[in-house]
C-alpha cells in the first residue's frame, strides 16, 4: 500500500463563498441516513462532534465500506474531508470523471483529519464518496465526512407525491405499471406490498418475479436529492393463473429431490436405481463432468464394477429409469459437483456443452438438466455489476446454452439448480469483485444466470450446507446447524433482496413452487445437518408461520415445493430418515 497525499490548491475568495457540503448527513446525525454500508452502525462513543459517529467492522472479504453518491457539478473542483479513527481507514471518491481519489491513515488512535481533493470530469454530475477500513483490522471510526465545492443543483424540498398510477398488463408473473411526471424527480420508487422493490428514472415498470393466482398492492414515490415524496395512492392487480397450469414439468405440489451416486460410490455405497424408494420424487444423477475445465465436452461416465460391484448392467439402469418416469418420477443429469468444474468461457465451449449434454439426455432418455456448478465455475469480470445485464463470458454462454437446450426439448424439460449459498444469497452483501474492486469475484455470481432463466426454471434448490454465515434480510448473520438458517436463507429467495446493499438493484423473489431446501441427508453427507425436529421447524414456519424462532420472515408459502438432498445413498445409509422426515409432514 502507497499514502497518497492529498492535494491542495488556492480557492478565491468569490469561489470559496460559493462553495457548499454536497455530503449529506456527513455526521451520522441521523444514523445511516443517506450511506449504504455493508457493515456499519452509528454510536454515542467516541464521536469527532455531535452526538453520533460511524462505526464499522471489516469482515471476511468485507472492507466494510460506507458510501453516498452525491451532486455534483462538471469541470468543478472539491475538497473531500473527514475524520477517522482507528487502522487502515480510508476516504475517498469515485466517479470523478477524471482522476480517482483516496487517501488513509495507517494508525488513527483518536481522531485524524483525512482530505483529499479532485477536479470533476466534463459531463460529470454525481460522484460517490466512501469511507472503508481494511480487511481483518478491527473496528473503524468516521465523522464530520464534507465535499465542499460548487453546489450541485441539490433542491432543498422532496419531489411532491404522485398521482395517475395504474397498471398496464398484467401476466402470471408480472405486472406493468405507469404514472403521471413529477416536477423536479430524477427517480421514483416503486413498492410492491409495502415493499421496495424498483427505482426506476422514468415513469413506468415492470414488476416481475411475481406467483401466478396471487393479489398484489402497489405504491410508488418520487425522488430527488433532498429525499423522497410520499408514497402514492395504492392500486392492486391480482395475477391470473398460469396459461400451463403452473408448468407442464408435473411435479407433485411438494416434491422431494435426491442426488443419487451414478458415477462413484465413496462411504454411502452404491444404490441401484430401481431402488431408489417412489418417495423421491426428482433423482439428480450425479455426476457429469467435462473432459477439461474450458472444454464444454461434458461425459457421464458410470461407475465401474471395481469401485461398485453391485452396480447394475446399462439395460438395467436405462429400464429402471423408464419405470421411475412411468411412475410419475423425473430424472435428471446433474453436471458439476464438487470436482466438475465447468467453464464456459468461449461459444466454442458453450455450443460443446449443448451438444454434449444432449448426448446424455437422449442417451439414457432424460427428463432435464440440473446445474450444479461449484467451486470456481462461476465468477465475474471486474465491471460486471449489474446482474440483469451480465457481460462475464462464462456467465453469458451458460445462460445461452441452458436456453438453448431448453427450447430444443419444449416445456416438458426440468431445469433444476443447486449452488452454494456464496453465490446466491451471499449476493446481499456482495457482488462480483464490487464497484471498488477487492471482493472475491464469485460472490453472488449465480443471481445473473438465475434471473435470466427465472421463467424456464423448475427448481432452484440451494445447498444451506458446507456454508460460512451468511447475512439474511434482518441484516444479522446466520450459521448452519437449525431452522433458524434454512429460514434466513429460503425467506431471501422468496422475498428478493437488494444486491449488494443497492436498493435500486432488486433481485425479484422466486414463485414458492420454484423453491426447495437444500440440506444435508445425515451428519455424514456434509456441514450443515440438523435433525428431523429442525427440518419439522422450517417447513412449519415457512408454509404455515408457525413454530418460527428469531428471524422474521416476510410471507408464508404453502406452495413452497419441497426439500432438496445430498444424497439418497446417504440416506440410505441412515437409514432413509430424511426420507421419512419429508414423507411424515407432506404426507
Amino acid at each position: 500500500m502507497a499514502l497518497a497525499v492529498p492535494g491542495s490548491a488556492a480557492l478565491s475568495s468569490a469561489a470559496r463563498a460559493a462553495d457548499a457540503d454536497a455530503a449529506v448527513n456527513g455526521g451520522f446525525e441521523s444514523g445511516l441516513s443517506s450511506w449504504t454500508c455493508t457493515a456499519g452502525t452509528t454510536v454515542t462513543s467516541p464521536v469527532h462532534s455531535g452526538s453520533s459517529a460511524l462505526q464499522a467492522t471489516p469482515q471476511g472479504s468485507d472492507n466494510a465500506q460506507c458510501a453516498q453518491t452525491v451532486s455534483v457539478r462538471p469541470n468543478s473542483q472539491y475538497t473531500l474531508a473527514g475524520w477517522v479513527r482507528g487502522s487502515y481507514v480510508y476516504l475517498g471518491a469515485s466517479g470523478t470523471g477524471t482522476t480517482d481519489v483516496s487517501t488513509w491513515t495507517q494508525s488513527a488512535p483518536d481522531w485524524q483529519k483525512l482530505a483529499t481533493t479532485f477536479t470533476t470530469g466534463a459531463d460529470t454530475t454525481k460522484v460517490t464518496i466512501y469511507t472503508h477500513g481494511w480487511y481483518g483490522t478491527g473496528a473503524y471510526y468516521a465523522d464530520d465526512v464534507s465535499l465542499m465545492g460548487p453546489g450541485g443543483g441539490t433542491t432543498t424540498q422532496p419531489p411532491a407525491v404522485p398521482t395517475g398510477l395504474k397498471t398496464g398488463t398484467v401476466t402470471a408473473t408480472s405486472v406493468a405499471l405507469s404514472w403521471t411526471p413529477v416536477t423536479g424527480a430524477t427517480g421514483y420508487a416503486v413498492y410492491r406490498d409495502g415493499v421496495k422493490v424498483a427505482s426506476p428514472t422514468g415513469t413506468s415498470a415492470t414488476v416481475s418475479g411475481l406467483n401466478p393466482s396471487t393479489a398484489y398492492s402497489f405504491q410508488v414515490t418520487a425522488t430527488n436529492d433532498a429525499g423522497e415524496s410520499a408514497r402514492s395512492t395504492t392500486v392492486t392487480a391480482t395475477t391470473p393463473a398460469r396459461s400451463d397450469g403452473g408448468g407442464s414439468t408435473q411435479l407433485p405440489a411438494h416434491a422431494l429431490v435426491g442426488y443419487l451416486h451414478a458415477s462413484f460410490a465413496n462411504g454411502s455405497g452404491y444404490t441401484r436405481m430401481a431402488d431408489v424408494p417412489d418417495s423421491w420424487d426428482v433423482i439428480d444423477l450425479a455426476f457429469g463432468e467435462p473432459t477439461s475445465v474450458t472444454s464444454g465436452d461434458i461425459r457421464f461416465n458410470r461407475c465401474p464394477v471395481s469401485e461398485c460391484p453391485n452396480v447394475e448392467s446399462d439395460a438395467d439402469f436405462k429400464a429402471a429409469i423408464k419405470a421411475k418416469q412411468a411412475a410419475g418420477k423425473k430424472v435428471l443429469i446433474s453436471i458439476g459437483g464438487q470436482n466438475g468444474q465447468v467453464q464456459l468461457t468461449t461459444t466454442a465451449a458453450r455450443d460443446a456443452f449443448v451438444s454434449s449434454v444432449s448426448k446424455i439426455i437422449d442417451q439414457y432418455g432424460l427428463d432435464g438438466l440440473d446445474i450444479d456448478f461449484e467451486g470456481h465455475s462461476l465468477s465475474l469480470n471486474t465491471g460486471d455489476t449489474d446482474f440483469k445485464n451480465p457481460t462475464t463470458p462464462v456467465i453469458v454462454n451458460l445462460i445461452s446454452a441452458l436456453k438453448t437446450l431448453k427450447a430444443k426439448y419444449g416445456s416438458t424439460f426440468v431445469l433444476t439448480m443447486a449452488p452454494e449459498t456464496f453465490f446466491v444469497q451471499n449476493g446481499y452483501q456482495f457482488y462480483g469483485s464490487g464497484k471498488w474492486g477487492g471482493q472475491d469475484p464469485r460472490c453472488g455470481a449465480y443471481l445473473p444466470v438465475i434471473h435470466a432463466l427465472r421463467d424456464d426454471l423448475t427448481l432452484l434448490h440451494v445447498q444451506d450446507y458446507n456454508s460460512g454465515p451468511i447475512m439474511g434480510l434482518d441484516n444479522q448473520y446466520h450459521s448452519m446447524g437449525g431452522a433458524d438458517f434454512h429460514i434466513a436463507m429460503t425467506d431471501m429467495l422468496l422475498t428478493g433482496f437488494p444486491v449488494a446493499g443497492d436498493a435500486g438493484n432488486v433481485f425479484p423473489p422466486l414463485r414458492p413452487d420454484q423453491v426447495a431446501i437444500g440440506m444435508p441427508a445425515s451428519v455424514n453427507a456434509g456441514n450443515g445437518y440438523v435433525a428431523p425436529a429442525e427440518v419439522t421447524k422450517t417447513l412449519d414456519c415457512l408454509t404455515k408461520k408457525t413454530n418460527c424462532g428469531s428471524y422474521p420472515t416476510h410471507g408464508t408459502w404453502p406452495a413452497l415445493r419441497g426439500l432438496m438432498t445430498w444424497s439418497v445413498n446417504w440416506d440410505r445409509f441412515a437409514g432413509w430418515e430424511f426420507q421419512r422426515t419429508f414423507d411424515s409432514y407432506f404426507g
